[in-house]
């Protein structure tokens, strides 16, 4: 294999991995992580990070590189992406882009406009601003109407960047957002797929996983990382099971009530999945209703490299 990209996206649970490791294998690819909570460095468990073994036998990249306090901004990936990709580029090495963040490969396929650097003074400033997020809002309503509009009162983290951007540059980020996207080169040929299987097929792998992650020591590792500094803050805390299973940690639910609240949020997460990959990248990556696991990934792997071969070239910078 010369290089090339396979972007695989879809919902959690449904083999994106295990493909992902699959080609890696057959092709000495590099596997390049495209999920926002697998950046960070803690809840490798809780998070589905690849293990030991999967490291062992092929290369991953963008996993675990976050400290718990920074934000995992889908410009701050897709810069780090666009590295990745040269770099296996320039090794004729394939690039497999492979996680459930729909946004990651909104940014990905259709770029993003350019942003400005904010001052780090003024970025912690707001961020330790003591007033409530309406109040926030109704300020942002003031300096940047549109972008308010689109905003829920109580989006803190969101109204907080619209406040910076306005604030540094005296241009609203509605303003920012409309310019012209420019998109990273993804190495050719390119191929992508979006495995979106069933609710039907999806729900027990969900139960299934939670259950193997417990037995792996989900409690523990949530114990010590509530423990920690700084993990009231984190972005970490919006991860699935964080909140489920700390409220059994602080005794107001037994496991089982947990186990059920996690697995509940699961299946609506990964139904927001199936429509958004669907709807919004629907014409990139080729949606597939059908779940990947170790006994048929060999299979699925060899399917996309046939299409690699038969892709023609294209232009991938916009």
């Amino acid at each position: 294999m010369s290089g090339g990209t396979v972007l695989i996206g879809g919902s959690t649970a449904s083999g994106k991995s295990a493909l992902a490791l699959a080609l890696a294998e057959a092709t000495g690819g590099v596997v390049l992580n495209a999920d926002s909570v697998q950046l960070y460095r803690d809840l490798p468990i809780l998070t589905a990070r690849p293990g030991p073994a999967d490291l062992a036998r092929a290369e991953h990249r963008l996993y675990g590189i976050l400290d718990a306090h920074q934000p995992a901004t889908v410009a701050a990936w897709l810069a780090l992406l666009e590295r990745e990709l040269d770099r296996c580029a320039a090794a004729g090495r394939l690039a497999i882009v492979t996680g459930g963040t729909g946004l990651y490969f909104k940014a990905l396929l259709e770029g993003l406009p350019p942003m400005p650097d904010i001052p780090p003074c003024l970025r912690d400033e707001l961020r330790a601003s003591p007033e409530a997020t309406p109040a926030l809002h109704e300020k942002l309503a003031r300096l940047d109407p549109d972008l308010a509009r689109r905003l829920e009162p109580g989006d803190r983290q969101r109204i907080l960047r619209g406040l910076e951007v306005v604030l540094a540059t005296d241009r609203p980020l509605s303003a920012w957002q409309a310019d012209r996207r420019r998109r990273p080169r993804l190495p050719e040929p390119v191929v992508g797929i979006a495995l979106l299987p069933s609710a039907e097929l999806v729900d027990p792998r969900i139960s299934y996983r939670l259950e193997a992650m417990l037995d792996a020591g989900l409690l523990d590792e949530l114990r010590a990382f509530r423990a920690g500094p700084g993990s009231g803050t984190t972005p970490l805390v919006k991860a699935d099971g964080v909140a489920e299973f700390g409220a059994h940690l602080d005794g107001k639910c037994d496991l089982d009530a947990a186990m059920r609240a996690t697995v509940l949020k699961i299946r609506r997460y990964a139904k927001r999945q199936r429509t958004f990959f669907k709807g919004q990248l629907g014409a990139a990556l080729s949606p597939q209703a059908e779940v990947v696991g170790h006994e048929n990934a060999g299979e699925w792997a060899r399917t996309l490299l046939v299409r690699l071969d038969e892709e023609p070239p294209r232009h991938t910078r916009g």
